[in-house]
Parts: structure tokens; C-alpha cells; sequence
């Protein structure tokens, strides 16, 4: 009973294939704006037309869909990649002003330190001219 089983299913199976392999390979006889074919007793004896290696815009809204996503994510791609670059070269400019200010913080609190140090010296050798004139300072 199981092998009449297995044979019906696997014959099932080989005929669908079968059908499935025919309606691939089976082309339209009339496609949007093209002439109706009429086949004679002659004709069997013609070659097919050859098959386009391209495809021109298919009607399957499914083929429709698949193209306009893949259409839509190669240009949000080629928007993100141009977007990634502004952001760097934005941040390479930010980080440039950035190191610029700490380079001019740096000489300024360099050049306050030389002031201060200079003026606390000025105080000093006045103080020590005051003294060596005779004058005692009592602490």
C-alpha cells in the first residue's frame, strides 16, 4: 500500500514538475503593444524569434515592486555614503577650529605667566633697590 503510495505521489510530483518546467520556458503570444501571433502549418518549421537577454519594463507589479526597491535603496545608499562623507568632513573642520582655540588658549596662558612673572620680578628688584638705599623694613 505505501509503495502504491509513494509511486502515485512521486508520478503526482514529476508531472507538476514537468508543467511547471513547459510554463517557464512557454513565451506570450502577445505582449503590451505587439501584434498578435498567427501560427500556420508552416511556421513549425521556422525558428523562434530570439529572446532578449534584457528585460524592458515587465508588467508583473511584483517585478515592478522589486525594481523600485532596489532602485530606492541604491539611491538611499548613494544618499547615506554623501551624507557620511559631509558629516566627516564637518567634524575634520570642527576638530581643526577645536585644536586651533586650544593652540591660541596655550600662547595666551603662556604669555600670561611670562607677564606675571616678569611684573613679580619688577616688584622684587624694586623692593631690593628700596631696602639696599639704607631703609629697614621690619616684618
Amino acid at each position: 500500500m505505501t509503495q502504491i503510495r509513494s509511486l502515485l505521489i512521486g508520478t503526482a510530483l514529476t508531472a507538476f514538475a514537468a508543467t511547471a518546467a513547459v510554463a517557464q520556458t512557454a513565451q506570450p503570444a502577445a505582449g503590451i503593444g505587439a501584434q498578435p501571433q498567427i501560427q500556420s502549418q508552416g511556421a513549425a518549421d521556422m525558428a523562434p524569434p530570439p529572446a532578449r537577454l534584457t528585460a524592458s519594463g515587465s508588467t508583473d507589479p511584483l517585478v515592478q515592486k522589486r525594481d523600485a526597491d532596489a532602485k530606492a535603496n541604491a539611491e538611499y545608499r548613494a544618499a547615506r555614503k554623501s551624507s557620511k562623507a559631509e558629516l566627516k568632513a564637518e567634524q575634520k573642520a570642527a576638530k581643526d577650529q577645536y585644536k586651533e582655540q586650544v593652540r591660541g588658549a596655550k600662547l595666551n596662558q603662556k604669555a600670561d605667566k611670562q607677564t606675571a612673572n616678569n611684573e613679580m620680578k619688577m616688584n622684587m628688584e624694586g623692593q631690593a633697590a628700596t631696602q639696599g638705599d639704607g631703609a629697614d623694613v621690619k616684618h
